[in-house]
């Protein structure tokens, strides 16, 4: 070998000796910083911070994509985490990597058996069952739940197909108990506990489920829609835009967003003009809603509840019954009953008023307003059966003072005594005392306050009779010669 050979062979031999040094150099460096990175996920992993102990544990599989340990740290930390299918596919790759690796296999054997992949993980726990090795015991132990669960399953379906929710419903719960992380399961029961009318424990389980997949627009939409049902309109707005983040064109979800946008922001209108005490915009946008909304009754009900409330504010009372018993034949509340009977009320029908207080109470026994609405309901009958001064003046409860005099000038006009004789003239005059005791008692807004909670103030008995010395004649006419010649004053 000449010289120049010679040369170029100890030249290349120098390069590979310092690049072999250069890889050691580097092996070292990479393995100190995975280590460092085990260490501090370790760290964060035992103070339960999970996801900076994913973040690290994240680094180590990148610095050494070849060690199964560290693929099997991630997806214990994926596991705690809940994040089932990332978990699965860790322990996956651990078992490539090293294939009698008994902790992964056993670990994949119980996510797949929180899925409900029965089958995936009857095979995984067999295998580590009949290793004899770590996790033996506790693989043989869920192996011997798997046919249990198995059977439940196809219980489950005979059950919803016979209409037999409650058991169906059983059924499922023994399932989710092992197996949390199967969202077929958890839509299952949400239409079981919706068939029997559950619709909370429905959404419960609907929102889980939809939790459990990853960019599942139909879930929102299912939630969106069963929220609507029971008019729950604020949730549902915000459910089915969720829809519409993850998929823009979703042609349900847009179609169902555009309805709701505008039925909830008509009910928050109509509540807030009920809050500013404006009934007739509230009326307004309540009717609106009915309009809109033909086939959801929770959402009727909604627009009903505040036409129940807002008419009873107007000059059409007998509006307001009509709406609460449409509301209440939806949902019969205690709240309800109670403004129903306010209503009652102001048209003088107290039996009906002291019915509905008392179906309030037999719902909510310690219900404030209806308690109290039946006692003074009660008086008010009482007083009703003695002297009712909106009767004798022929006026509603509701009437304005300026209603009240117009109605107590027609009134003494038509029993004016002078317009009587003989034994006619006594019950007039009888009737014309009762005349201006009425007027006395409604213009007077504090006798009149006392009068609408069931006390006379002009009953002796009350202890609040009227000024000493009273003589209602003397409030409206003066006498010229004859004792029953009148000059009215209607001031």
């Amino acid at each position: 070998m000449d010289t120049w050979h010679r040369m170029q062979l100890k030249l290349y031999s120098t390069c590979l000796f310092f690049l072999a040094l250069d890889w050691l150099d580097y092996s070292i460096v990479m393995g100190s910083e995975v280590e460092n990175h085990l260490e501090m996920g370790r760290d964060f992993l035992a103070r339960g911070q999970l996801q900076d102990a994913l973040s690290h544990y994240h680094a180590a599989v990148e610095g050494d994509p070849d060690n199964y340990l560290t693929y099997f740290k991630r997806g214990t930390v994926y596991l705690a985490l809940g994040k089932a299918k990332f978990a699965l596919i860790d322990f996956g790759k651990v078992l490539e990597l090293k294939p009698d690796f008994t902790a992964a296999r056993y670990q994949r054997g119980v996510v797949l058996m929180k899925q409900a992949s029965l089958e995936e993980a009857r095979k995984e726990l067999y295998n580590v069952y009949i290793s004899n090795g770590d996790f033996s015991h506790e693989a043989f132990d869920l192996y011997s739940k798997l046919d249990g669960l198995a059977y439940d399953m196809e219980l489950a379906t005979y059950y919803q197909e016979n209409k037999d929710y409650k058991s169906g419903i059983d059924s499922l719960d023994r399932l989710i108990e092992y197996c949390p992380w199967a969202p077929a399961l958890r839509e299952q029961r949400s239409e079981l506990y919706m068939s029997s009318g559950n619709m909370q424990h429905a959404i419960m389980d609907l929102r889980t489920a939809t939790k459990l997949q990853v960019d599942n627009t139909d879930g929102h939409y299912k939630l969106s829609k069963l929220y609507y049902s029971i008019g729950e309109v604020t949730e549902s707005l915000k459910e089915i835009r969720e829809c519409l983040k993850l998929d823009a064109d979703h042609k349900q979800c847009h179609s169902h967003y555009k309805i709701v946008k505008k039925i909830e922001r008509l009910v928050v209108d109509s509540q807030s003009a009920i809050n500013i005490k404006d009934f007739a915009s509230s009326i307004q946008f309540s009717k609106k809603i009915l309009d809109l909304e033909k086939e959801s009754e929770k959402v009727r009900f909604l627009a009903l509840e505040k036409l129940c409330q807002s008419y009873q504010h107007t000059d059409e009372p007998l509006l307001s019954l009509k709406y609460c018993s449409e509301a209440l034949d939806i949902t019969p509340t205690p709240d309800l009953y109670c403004l129903r009977a306010e209503g009652y009320i102001a048209n003088s029908m107290f039996d009906e008023a002291i019915r509905d207080f008392e179906h309030a109470i037999h719902i909510e026994q310690d219900h404030r307003q209806a308690n109290e609405g039946l006692k003074k309901a009660k008086k008010l009958q009482k007083q009703a059966e003695r002297k009712d001064y909106y009767k004798i003046l022929n006026v509603k409860r509701t009437a304005t003072k300026q209603e009240i005099i117009k109605a107590y000038r027609k009134a003494a006009q038509q029993w004016h005594p002078d317009n009587f004789q003989g034994e006619a003239k006594k019950n007039a005059e009888k009737r014309f005392i009762e005349i201006a005791s009425a007027k006395e008692v409604l213009t007077d807004p504090e006798k009149r306050e006392q009068f609408d909670r069931g006390i006379d103030p002009l009953d002796p008995e009350s202890g609040r009779h009227h000024q000493e010395g009273f003589n209602p004649f003397q409030q409206f006419h003066q006498f010229h010669g004859s004792p029953f010649t009148f000059k009215f004053n209607f001031n």
